[in-house]
């Protein structure tokens, strides 16, 4: 009997190219870290939002920086201090005596790639004033509706580390975040070869090499094609028992919406295309389930004084569920 051989139903010859383009790119300058330039890379072509933690000097925001200049479109840079307003971030009407009526002039938050770094030093009535542009990609001011440009993506960084001046992210807001990633520190010999790039100089060099490898139009075809990615009836129904079972664990108190279970579908598609493949298979769900569902669940106060991690819980529902073959 003859095998049956598959045949792709969808060229992804250009968003393969592009994705080994960044990745090429930010390993030259980033050591390691490549799943976090993976998940980056899966962010931007899924259309979500992305949270950064870890604690300071593990390139988090050189990381996000890095991934906005291999795409050929504007960048804002915020960062988020105690004493940062709503109109900081908005923009604000100014006054024109010319015309004697109010203009309004654009905050940074308008561009295609937004880097909030330090998102949890701002108080919530600023980090408020990100929930409707991450959202519905538009902002109201004065009654006036002022729609965002397409790509638009957030990147936020924060510090895990309890420090003085720090707000927590309220979960409504976190929900709107497709992943978080937390930045490790590097490995010995890592960060060694950090050490002598630096030494070498190959690192200032690299950063002025860096070029857009995809352009608007691009982004916007790679996103049309990955949400056309097939995917079997049986692994929608296997994310939706990985989402529902978090609202059923003895060792969660808050569980994940169905946000969670669309995210998973989404980010596991754009896995899926960046391995040059135009299906989803388990193993892709399986290695985003982490980065989307640990920072929309809650842990039980029993469970968080064993020292346990959301990460470890979503471990174990993986492990518990069986895996459709």
């Amino acid at each position: 009997m003859e095998e049956e051989i598959y045949h792709q139903r969808t060229d992804l010859t250009e968003l393969s190219r592009a994705v080994e383009q960044i990745r090429e790119t930010l390993g030259k300058i980033i050591v390691g870290q490549k799943d976090t330039i993976d998940f980056l890379i899966a962010g931007l072509l899924a259309d979500g939002h992305i949270l950064l933690e870890g604690v300071p000097g593990v390139a988090k925001t050189l990381s996000a920086k890095l991934v906005a200049k291999s795409i050929d479109a504007s960048f804002s840079r915020i960062q988020f201090t105690p004493d940062l307003m709503p109109s900081d971030v908005l923009g604000t009407s100014v006054f024109d005596p010319r015309s004697a009526s109010f203009d309004f002039r654009k905050g940074p938050v308008f561009g295609h790639i937004i880097l909030v770094d330090e998102i949890n030093r701002a108080p919530a009535k600023t980090q408020s004033a990100l929930f409707e542009v991450m959202e519905e990609r538009q902002i109201t001011v004065d009654g006036h509706t002022y729609l965002m440009d397409e790509p638009f993506m957030v990147l936020a960084t924060q510090n895990p580390i309890e420090q003085e001046g720090t707000y927590r992210l309220p979960e409504a807001q976190l929900d709107r975040f497709l992943f978080k990633i937390e930045v490790k520190y590097p490995s010995l010999e890592e960060e060694t070869l950090i050490l002598l790039n630096q030494h070498q100089h190959k690192l200032d060099n690299a950063l002025r090499e860096v070029e857009p490898v995809l352009s608007i139009a691009q982004v916007k075809s790679c996103r049309a094609i990955i949400k056309g990615l097939h995917v079997e009836p049986k692994l929608l129904e296997y994310v939706a028992r990985i989402t529902h079972e978090t609202r059923n664990n003895k060792s969660l108190y808050l569980g994940a919406s169905p946000r969670a279970s669309l995210a998973m579908i989404n980010s596991a598609k754009a896995i899926a295309a960046m391995n040059g493949r135009d299906f989803v298979t388990p193993d892709d769900i399986i290695s985003v389930a982490a980065p989307v569902l640990a920072h929309r669940i809650m842990l039980s106060p029993d469970k968080e004084m064993e020292g346990l991690t959301p990460g470890d819980i979503v471990a174990q529902i993986i492990q518990k569920i069986e895996i459709p073959r």
